[in-house]
């Protein structure tokens, strides 16, 4: 049975791995986490990289939290040297003053992948 506090929502692709996990804290409260990578493989880095983050922006709308509610980003490419342009899209998208710890790291990724971000996001106390 699974725990209560626990939910997932499994990748439609790879059912064993997970797109968002949602604990609760007891008493109120929790963690998100979510990952997403560009459905559209034909985009360049930049378009990627818009398309992963408006994947992001739906994943936590459903949660019914905003980009201020993020506390870390897991930023993963096939090529560092697109650390500016990706620096450049992210500051437009990301909450000045409010922007999560982030780390950003070149992998093997899978064919027509560019990139991938895993968040975690801080769920409010239920009102």
């Amino acid at each position: 049975m699974p725990p209560q506090d626990l939910s997932r929502v499994p990748n439609a692709a790879l059912p064993s791995k997970s797109s968002v996990a949602i604990y609760r804290f007891p008493g109120g409260g929790g963690l998100l986490w979510a990952v997403a990578t560009s459905a559209d493989k034909s985009l360049d880095f930049v378009g990627q990289t818009r398309a992963t983050l408006a994947a992001l922006d739906e994943h936590l709308r459903r949660a019914g939290v905003d980009r201020n509610r993020l506390v870390r980003a897991e930023v993963i490419v096939t090529d560092h040297d697109n650390k500016p342009a990706f620096d450049e899209v992210w500051a437009s998208w990301a909450v000045d003053g409010h922007g999560p710890v982030r780390s950003f790291v070149q992998s093997v990724m899978p064919e027509g992948d560019l990139i991938e971000i895993i968040i975690t996001a801080a769920l409010p106390e239920p009102v």
